[in-house]
């Protein structure tokens, strides 16, 4: 599965929402330094859906705020 998501970093708590539009937006704790927050996005993801990690990756987008995430 293939969706579109809305990165937020840097904010006050961490949750993945779905918008009543049908986008995803992730808030996210983490800076956009390092890879910090696109690790915490896989995490975020990960646990939504209740998948491993390792099922979980950044197809497209991995040094924006749109990115495509693949989940197995």
């Amino acid at each position: 599965m293939n969706f579109r998501v809305k990165v937020k970093p840097r904010a006050r708590s961490s949750e993945l929402v779905q918008e009543p539009d049908g986008t995803w937006t992730a808030r996210l704790t983490s800076p956009p330094v390092d890879g910090k927050a696109n690790a915490e996005l896989i995490g975020l993801v990960a646990a939504h859906f209740r998948r491993p990690k390792s099922a979980v990756s950044i197809k497209s987008g991995a040094s924006g705020r749109l990115k495509t995430v693949h989940v197995e």
